[in-house]
């Protein structure tokens, strides 16, 4: 089912959402769509359209707020991998069986001399604002569309100039480099949203941090009250005070120590909420009510265990206190390898069950992907 904006703004803000959402955020890992095909799935249900999964359609503001220069140079590129060359000097690799993400090979930044030099790439230029885009997603909320920003991640964005160990010691280390990063990130943010909003209705914020795993978040709550808080509630105050309602970040991981610490920087929703790495939806409602939405939030592993284990799954995620508003059920991440199709047919058909929404049916179809 299509949502429109106001349908899932209320439900994010716990107001008075139609019924509960149920979604697929991600969709299948790189390979999983030859094991169906040779299951007997279905096209429709290979490209996911056959699940009538909800979604809302959304539309990026027109502005640039992350790293802006000219495109990559390819240096190879055949059936198994791509390698690039990008404008600060990395080289991006893509696994084109594996993978759908390039990562870095190397990194730019170590000292304060390096990150002057790649500095103007993060910097504010007039040519951050697309005004055709900007009129367009107006055109889209028109008829529905949720209108989200983006803002650079106040971890993420020194973590992809350095790699994660420096970015960790250089809150220690080097803590006038980090904060030149964040004052030249919050800065250009500042500067491309503004005149947006004055034009433009923004909906929702998304900040990208991944900044945790299993065993916990790189980052603790002293350097989130010191280089996120500022910068967040810059960036969020200036958007809500032009009507944004949604103020949300993407991490995976273990957050559970940060959280108190995120929700003072702000923000009102976070997503995937990994099963793995020890993050409960239902434990998490209980805590934090509702000062505190989220997306996701059932485990992706279960699917291919057999069906009790998704039963007990769905029993234990899909309960009122979160059906009453400020969850987007779904898997907390792309649907991984190894899933029979039989098991994803059941979980969709439970869900569905559970959550009080109508049999699958095949004259309805279609599905977006939920995340930003």
């Amino acid at each position: 089912m299509r949502w429109n904006r106001e349908q899932y703004l209320d439900l994010m803000t716990f107001g008075h959402a139609p019924r509960p959402m149920f979604t697929e955020l991600f969709g299948p890992l790189v390979g999983l769509d030859a094991e169906w095909r040779a299951q007997g799935a279905s096209e429709a249900e290979i490209n996911m359209s056959a699940f009538d999964w909800d979604f809302v359609p959304y539309a990026f503001c027109g502005g640039i707020t992350h790293l802006f220069g000219p495109p990559p140079r390819v240096l190879e590129d055949n059936a198994e991998r791509r390698l690039e060359l990008d404008c600060l000097g990395r080289e991006m690799l893509l696994l084109k069986k594996t993978a759908t993400i390039p990562l870095p090979q190397n990194f730019p930044v170590q000292t304060m001399d390096d990150w002057l030099r790649v500095k103007p790439f993060f910097t504010f230029r007039p040519e951050r604002i697309n005004w055709d885009e900007v009129a367009a997603a107006r055109r889209a909320q028109q008829e529905g569309a949720l209108v989200v920003a983006h803002m650079p991640g106040a971890f993420d964005t020194p973590r992809d100039l350095m790699g994660e160990e420096i970015a960790c010691l250089a809150y220690y280390e080097q803590p006038e480099l980090m904060a030149d990063i964040l004052a030249t990130i919050t800065d250009t943010t500042m500067r491309v949203l503004e005149p947006i909003s004055e034009k433009l209705h923004i909906d929702q914020l998304m900040v990208h941090e991944d900044f945790a795993g299993k065993s916990g978040p790189m980052v603790g709550p002293n350097q989130i009250k010191e280089y996120f808080e500022p910068y967040y509630l810059k960036v969020w105050d200036l958007v809500r005070s032009r009507g944004a309602r949604v103020f949300e970040q993407d991490t995976d991981g273990n957050i559970n120590p940060v959280i108190p610490a995120l929700l003072d920087c702000g923000l009102t929703s976070i997503y995937p909420m990994e099963p793995a790495a020890g993050m409960d939806i239902a434990e998490l409602r209980r805590l934090y009510g509702k000062r505190l939405a989220m997306r996701g939030g059932i485990d992706k592993h279960v699917l291919r265990k057999d069906r009790d284990a998704i039963r007990r799954e769905l029993e234990h995620k899909l309960i009122p206190e979160l059906m009453s508003g400020g969850c987007v059920f779904g898997l907390d991440h792309r649907i991984p390898n190894g899933t029979p199709i039989e098991h994803y047919r059941y979980y969709v058909a439970l869900g569905r069950e559970m959550l009080g929404l109508p049999p699958l049916d095949p004259s309805r179809t279609g599905w977006a992907r939920m995340a930003m």
